[in-house]
């Protein structure tokens, strides 16, 4: 008997644990590895991202899922075990990120649409059968005195609904991610503004999401926070929690059992804290998490510093990020838990 995507989608969000974003693509690894003066190679790639996966009190406690590079799917440990049993292994789920990044959108300056429809179908039997039960497609919706237009989160937010279709019809959980970015120059992007986009957006996806016939019990929601640009960020965590509650609330259906935030434009503790507020204090209708790629491996990757007899400092950094925003998840994170783990 097939699983159901319902259930795949409750256990992606359960118990406070949130989702490890191992999804960078190979450029994007690249810049990683070149901050720490490591040249990214196929071997290279996979010895970090073992590192990872064989955190096993992180993994085990809490990670519930691992979104992968297409590469990283089919790839094999050091010793030959292929990633998806290791991660399997752990009780976390393989997921995979399907779409192929964000082009400049024809008529729209300043804008862009996510790309990857074409052969999606195909492509999500192949990854199903390797072992994948959710995916990824990310939406960019860019800020700035003028944008975003209505034709440039309507194309983002079709493609979404296509997207999460074509991935429940092939058994596989589809995350929904349109990031506000929060690079806005300084007076373009207050926090009542990236309240009004957010909202804007949201409103916008769950339209073609219901058009598109996406069943919101088999999809988790993976959106941007509500925070002023980060070149002149002003706002309080306790203001960035209560304009986020109040936008999810107006916007996302019950139905949907999962948000897992994205941590762009954070710092890897602000990321945290901003998770912790939002949860503490707050009566919310779906399980919030988080789905952090830099901030939940920065300071892995640091202490791992490509060396191999760095790995268990790696590890040890990766698992305390991983339990700080595990706590998070459940709003009971605090400085002085940060300082004392």
């Amino acid at each position: 008997m097939s699983e159901r995507i319902e259930d795949i989608a409750v256990k992606m969000v359960a118990g406070g644990k949130g989702l490890l974003a191992a999804d960078e693509s190979t450029a994007t690894i690249k810049k990683r590895f070149d901050a720490i003066s490591l040249v990214s190679t196929e071997e290279s790639r996979r010895d970090y991202r073992e590192m990872l996966f064989r955190s096993d009190d992180a993994m085990k406690k809490y990670i519930s899922g691992v979104i992968l590079y297409e590469e990283t799917l089919f790839q094999k440990a050091a010793d030959g075990t292929p990633f998806v049993d290791i991660i399997k292994a752990a009780g976390s789920i393989p997921g995979i990120k399907v779409d192929v990044g964000a082009k400049p959108l024809a008529g729209f300056p300043g804008e862009t649409v996510t790309e990857g429809l074409d052969g999606l179908a195909d492509r999500l039997a192949k990854y199903y059968d390797a072992g994948a039960r959710f995916a990824k497609w990310r939406g960019v919706i860019a800020i700035s005195d003028v944008l975003p237009t209505y034709g440039a989160i309507k194309a983002n937010a079709h493609a979404l609904a296509r997207y999460a279709a074509l991935c429940q019809q092939a058994g596989i959980v589809p995350i929904v991610e349109p990031e506000v970015l929060m690079d806005g120059e300084p007076g373009t992007q207050s926090l009542d503004r990236s309240e009004d986009v957010t909202r804007w957006t949201l409103q916008i996806v769950f339209q073609e999401l219901a058009e598109a016939r996406v069943k919101l019990e088999g999809m988790i929601l993976k959106p941007s926070m509500v925070i002023d640009g980060k070149k002149a960020r002003k706002a309080s965590v306790e203001q960035v929690a209560e304009r986020t509650v109040k936008v999810l609330k107006e916007t996302v259906p019950s139905a949907v059992p999962g948000i897992a935030f994205l941590s762009g434009g954070q710092s890897t503790e602000e990321a945290t804290a901003h998770l912790s507020a939002i949860n503490s204090g707050h009566d919310l209708p779906w399980k919030v998490t988080f789905s952090y790629g830099r901030a939940l491996q920065d300071s892995a990757l640091k202490a791992w510093g490509g060396k191999a007899e760095n790995v268990a400092a790696g590890q040890r950094a990766f698992t305390h990020r991983a339990e700080m925003n595990y706590l998070a998840a459940k709003g009971d994170w605090t400085k002085e838990r940060e300082k004392a783990a």
